[in-house]
């Protein structure tokens, strides 16, 4: 019997054949490992007793944060917090 690459009835045939992609490693779907993470994230962020802020800025000055963030070799939320400090606690 000859193999055919369209052939997948015949398990044994393949079973040398690796197959693309990653191999699933986690049971939960996509969606519920982030779901998961986050929450898991908060706790943490909890924990450590940081509070999470949101606010909203115009394109400009987040490209001007991003820029001043990466000169000083940091993140973007370390930079904001360096500046805050610096800012409120003299």
């Amino acid at each position: 019997m000859a193999k055919s690459s369209s052939d997948r009835t015949t398990p044994d045939l393949f079973a040398q054949e690796k197959r693309p992609g990653r191999p699933r490693t986690n049971l939960l779907p996509r969606q519920e490992q982030l779901k998961f993470n986050k929450r898991n994230q908060v706790k943490r962020d909890r924990e450590k007793g940081l509070k999470r802020i949101e606010f909203k800025v115009p394109a400009e000055l987040y490209q001007q944060l991003s820029k001043a963030a990466e000169q000083a070799q940091l993140t973007r939320s370390a930079y904001l917090e360096q500046v805050l400090t610096r800012v409120l606690i003299k």
